[in-house]
Parts: C-alpha cells; structure tokens; sequence
C-alpha cells in the first residue's frame, strides 16, 4: 500500500510496487504535485511494477503530434522510438505518461490528439503503456480511455 501522501525516498520507492490505478495516481501525485509549465513526463516501471529510479521531464516538445520530426515520421512516432530505445537501456516493461500543463483537469482537444498520437505510435513499436494522466493546476486526473481510443 502506498503511503499516504508523504514524501517518498527513493530507496523505499524501489521496494513497492505500483499495482493498482490508485498506486500510480498518488505517485504521480507525490513526485509531481500541480503544474508549472507545459511539459510532458515518463516514469519507467519493471516487470513487477516498481518504479525504476528514472523520471524524466520533456520541455518543448511540438505543439502537435502529427508534425514531421525531422528525422522520418512524426514527432509522436519519434518519441515512442525513443522511448522504445530508452526502456531497453534501463529495463523497464511500461512506461507511465503525464502530461504537465497549467489549467483545469478537463483534457483539451489538444489533450486529446497526443494521447491518441503516442498511443498508436507506442503500439507500433511495442512500448507498453501503463497509465496516461495529466497533472494540472489542482493536481493528477487521469485520461479517460475515450481519451486516446
């Protein structure tokens, strides 16, 4: 059971696994907190759901999914190749998504179109996708599934 939204040590963090919806949520919420800027996050898991020491923020990544990345394809196909390449390096089975930006926790059309967008891209290249949520202004929602069907 996860700890009530106390502070976390990293080293307590690698002996509980992360098995339920409500389990992701409260560590999202307890590394993350509210939003700050327009960025998106990744938190990597193991085969049995723990939490590898591995967060990483990505600030500036393209207003739409479906832009050209510049090296083949489109961005959202670029990141899930990258994430593809990043969880073979550190080990991780699923990878957990947050999408940080200022304002209330409805999803956006904008929302949307990049869940949708990395959720077919991260299909393609075999990249298990445990949790998509949004961390706003009042703290973590979850995507509905309509949200990236």
């Amino acid at each position: 059971m996860m700890h009530s939204m106390t502070r976390l040590r990293a080293d307590e963090a690698a002996h509980l696994p992360i098995t339920t919806d409500r389990e992701v949520e409260e560590r999202v919420a307890l590394l993350l907190r509210n939003a700050i800027r327009r960025q998106w996050w990744t938190l990597y898991l193991d085969d049995d759901d723990v939490q590898l020491p591995l967060l990483m923020p990505m600030a500036g990544y393209p207003e739409r999914p479906d832009l050209p990345s510049g090296e083949g394809g489109t961005a959202a196909q670029l990141i899930a190749d990258r994430l593809s390449g990043i969880m073979r390096q550190v080990g991780a089975a699923k990878v957990v998504f947050v999408w940080e930006r200022p304002g209330g926790p409805e999803t956006t059309p904008y929302d949307r179109e990049w869940a949708r967008a990395l959720a077919e891209a991260c299909r393609t290249e075999g990249v298990v996708v445990r949790a998509r949520l949004i961390l706003h202004d009042g703290g973590v929602r979850w995507f509905a599934p309509d949200d990236y069907a």
